[in-house]
C-alpha cells in the first residue's frame, strides 16, 4: 500500500525555493527563560546557513544574525511560526524574516509524524543528542541560570542542545519529504538537507565562550524595587491554597524582605494564623472570582453553557502565553470556591485580599518556577534578597509559592502592579515593574458627628474629589422615590451590608469621582470598605479614623439640623462596627479642636501626602 502524500502548490513552490538555493535556506531555533513571549527573553538564537553554523548568545553583537536574516530565502524551524519568529521580532524589532517560512511540526503532521521535534526524531531512529539525552526544555531554562551563576560550562551544554535541534531539523526535513510524490523535475540535482542544517565543525562550540555579563547577571533585587516605598516593610500573608483541607496549604508571612513558613491544612487554622499575623494584606494563589454571568462552581450552575469556565483575566493570560487552567474546570471547582470562601472571610474582618500568580512574579524576579524544583526556586528567592527559615530548612514547593504569593502583595502594595480582570470580576494581580502614577485615596471613618465629613470637606477645599458612601446609597433611595434622611440611609446602608453587597457600594462610591488623581472617601463604616480600598490603590490609599469623646460628639450632634436622636442614630446597626475601623487606620485624629486647628492638621497631612508622590500635585 502507497501512503505518499501529494504535495499542496503552494509546499511544492516553497520547496522548489529550497531545492534552487539550499545555501539560502537557514535553519534556525532558539532557546528562551520560559515559553511566554510577554515575560520571557531569548537566551541563545542558533542557526545554519551557507555551510556554517552560527550561535548568537544574549548580550553579544546581533549583526551577523540580522544579515543572515536578510539575505535567506528560506527559514526552516520546528513549531517556530507560533513560538521563534514571534520572540524574534519581539527582541530584534529589526529583523527580517524570510517571506518564505517552512515550519516542519506542520510539515509533519501531513505525512503522519506527529509530536515534538524529539519524539520524531526518536521515531526516525535519529541520534543527534550523545550526552545530551536527558537535556529538555527545562534543563535548558536551568542551563541558563547557571551560566548566569558562573557556571561556563552550562552555557556549553546549552549550546550543543541548541545545535543538535539545528542539525536534527535536515534530517527531519529529509525524511518528511521522502514520504511526499515527488515530481522528477522538482529537484535539478539530488538535496540533502542535512548537509545544510549539520554542516562540517557544526557540534564545535564557538570559540572565546566567557562568564555572563554584568549586565546579564544583575537580577532585580527586593532593595532596589522597594527600598524607596512604603511596602518595604510591609506585612504580607501569602497562601498558596489547595482544593482540599486534606491538603497541606503553603502559607508564609513576609516581614519586609524576612519571611516565615509553614504548611496548614483546615480553613480554621488558616484563618486563626492569617488573623493572628496582623497582614496589611493577603495575597492568594487561587482564583477568588467566578466568571462573569456564574453563580456557582458547579456544572449544574445554569449559566454554565452560556458563560463558560474561564474569566478575562485566565484569557488574557493565555494570549500572553501563560499556562494557566480555567477557574472552573472540573479539577478546579473546589479549589475556587475555597479561594472565594476564605477571601470574604478575611475581607469581613478588614483584611485585603489579592489573587496572585507567582508564575508571572517568578519570571520578573529571573526565578525558575516550580518545575525546576525546590533547589532552584530556593536559589531564587535568595538571590532576590529574601531571607527566612527556607534557607535551612526543608520546605515544601507550596511554602516557596507561598513566598512568591507574598512578594505579588508586595509588588501591589507599592503601586508595581498591573490588575488583570473586568468591572464584574475582580482582578488578578501581576506584577509590574514600570507601573503608572494612579489615584491617592484618603479614606475617612469615625463614629457620628466625631468630625469626619468636616475633615473630608476640607481636603475637597485643596483640590480632593470628594465622594461618601451615604452619596451612593441616596442614589438608590431618589430612585426609589424615598426621603433623603439618616433613617433612610442607614436602614438601606444595613440592608446593602447583610445581603452581602458591600462591595458593590464601595465600587459604586469610587465611581463618584471616576479617575482623579486626588480622592477623599467619606464614610467608611465597615471593615470590608477598607479591604476594598487597599485591594485597589495599595500604598496610595491613607485611612485616618477620626474620633472624639462621646459628650463633645452628642453636642456637635444636637447643634446641627440632624434628623433623630443622638443616641439612636449611634445604635444604628450600620454604625455597628465602626469601633473596628480604628485598628485598622493608618493615622488616628483626636478631634477635640477648633476648625482652625483641624485644618492645620489638612495642611500637613496634604503636605505629606505631596512629598510621597510629588507627581499628583500642581508645582
Amino acid at each position: 500500500m502507497n501512503n505518499k502524500r501529494t504535495m499542496t502548490p503552494v509546499l511544492k513552490e516553497q520547496i522548489a525555493l529550497c531545492a534552487a538555493f539550499p545555501e539560502s535556506v537557514m535553519f534556525l531555533d532558539i532557546e528562551t527563560t520560559g515559553l511566554s513571549h510577554y515575560y520571557d527573553e531569548i537566551t541563545v538564537v542558533g542557526w545554519s546557513m551557507d555551510g556554517r553554523t552560527e550561535t548568537l548568545i544574549r548580550g553579544d553583537d546581533n549583526a551577523r544574525l540580522l544579515e543572515d536574516a536578510r539575505s535567506a530565502k528560506v527559514l526552516v524551524t520546528f513549531n517556530g511560526i507560533r513560538f521563534d519568529a514571534r520572540f524574534l521580532r519581539q527582541e530584534f524589532p529589526q529583523i527580517s524574516i524570510p517571506s518564505v517560512h517552512i515550519d516542519l511540526m506542520y510539515l509533519c503532521r501531513r505525512v503522519g509524524l506527529t509530536g515534538g521535534q524529539k519524539a520524531i526524531e526518536q521515531e526516525l531512529d535519529l541520534n543527534f543528542r550523545q550526552e545530551l539525552e536527558n537535556v529538555d526544555g527545562f534543563a535548558a531554562v536551568l542551563l541558563w541560570h547557571k551560566y548566569l551563576r558562573g557556571d561556563i560550562e552550562a552555557l556549553s551544554t546549552l549550546i550543543r542542545y541548541n545545535r543538535a535541534d539545528i542539525a536534527a531539523m535536515g534530517a527531519i526535513f529529509d525524511r518528511a519529504l521522502e514520504r511526499f510524490f515527488m515530481q522528477p523535475d522538482l529537484f535539478s540535482t539530488p538535496i540533502n538537507f542535512l548537509e545544510w542544517s549539520a554542516p562540517a565543525g557544526w557540534n564545535s562550540l564557538p570559540k572565546g565562550l566567557k562568564l555572563a555579563s554584568v549586565e546579564l547577571t544583575h537580577a532585580p533585587h527586593f532593595d532596589d524595587i522597594f527600598g524607596h516605598t512604603p511596602a518595604k516593610d510591609a506585612r504580607v500573608v501569602g497562601i498558596d491554597l489547595t482544593g482540599s483541607e486534606a491538603r497541606p496549604t503553603g502559607w508564609c508571612l513576609l516581614e519586609g524582605a524576612h519571611v516565615k513558613t509553614t504548611t496548614i491544612s483546615t480553613d480554621a487554622d488558616i484563618i486563626t494564623a492569617t488573623v493572628c499575623a496582623g497582614p496589611d494584606l493577603v495575597s492568594i494563589d487561587s482564583p477568588l472570582c467566578l466568571p462573569e454571568g456564574r453563580i456557582s462552581v458547579e456544572d449544574t450552575d445554569p449559566g454554565r453553557d452560556k458563560f463558560g469556565i474561564m474569566r478575562q483575566s485566565e484569557r488574557e493570560l493565555k494570549r500572553r502565553g501563560i499556562n494557566v487552567y480555567p477557574c472552573l474546570l472540573p479539577s478546579m471547582q473546589k479549589l475556587t470556591a475555597r479561594g472565594i470562601r476564605l477571601a470574604h472571610i478575611f475581607r469581613e474582618k478588614g483584611i485585603p485580599v489579592i489573587e496572585s500568580y507567582p508564575g508571572a512574579a517568578q519570571d520578573i524576579m529571573r526565578i525558575p518556577r516550580k518545575g525546576a524544583g525546590v533547589e532552584w526556586l530556593q536559589i531564587g528567592l535568595s538571590d532576590f534578597g529574601i531571607s527566612g527559615n527556607y534557607e535551612t530548612e526543608k520546605v515544601t514547593h507550596d511554602e516557596l509559592d507561598a513566598i512568591t504569593s507574598a512578594l505579588v502583595g508586595t509588588f501591589h502594595l507599592a503601586g508595581l502592579a498591573e490588575p488583570l480582570g473586568t468591572e464584574a470580576e475582580p482582578p488578578l494581580v501581576i506584577p509590574k515593574l514600570n507601573s503608572e502614577t494612579g489615584s491617592f485615596v484618603v479614606g475617612v471613618s469615625g463614629p457620628i458627628a466625631a468630625g469626619k465629613t468636616t475633615f473630608a470637606e476640607a481636603l475637597a477645599v485643596k483640590g480632593f474629589a470628594y465622594t461618601r458612601f451615604s452619596q451612593a446609597i441616596d442614589d438608590m433611595l431618589t430612585r426609589d422615590g424615598l426621603e433623603l434622611n439618616r433613617t433612610n440611609r442607614q436602614k438601606r446602608g444595613t440592608e446593602i451590608n447583610e445581603s452581602g453587597r458591600q462591595r458593590w457600594l464601595a465600587e459604586q462610591t469610587i465611581k463618584r469621582v471616576g479617575g482623579a488623581n486626588l480622592i477623599v472617601v467619606d464614610g467608611l463604616r465597615f471593615p470590608e470598605d477598607h479591604a476594598f480600598l487597599v485591594e485597589h490603590f495599595g500604598s496610595k490609599y491613607l485611612h485616618i479614623y477620626i474620633e472624639a469623646e462621646e459628650p463633645i460628639r452628642r453636642e456637635r450632634y444636637n447643634a446641627r439640623a440632624g434628623d433623630g436622636d443622638f443616641r439612636d442614630a449611634s445604635a444604628s446597626p450600620v454604625e455597628g462596627r465602626i469601633n473596628e475601623l480604628r485598628s485598622l487606620a493608618h493615622e488616628v485624629y483626636m478631634n477635640h479642636s477648633t476648625l482652625n486647628e483641624l485644618q492645620v492638621h489638612v495642611d500637613e497631612l496634604i503636605d505629606n501626602i505631596s512629598g510621597e508622590v510629588p507627581c499628583l500635585f500642581p508645582s
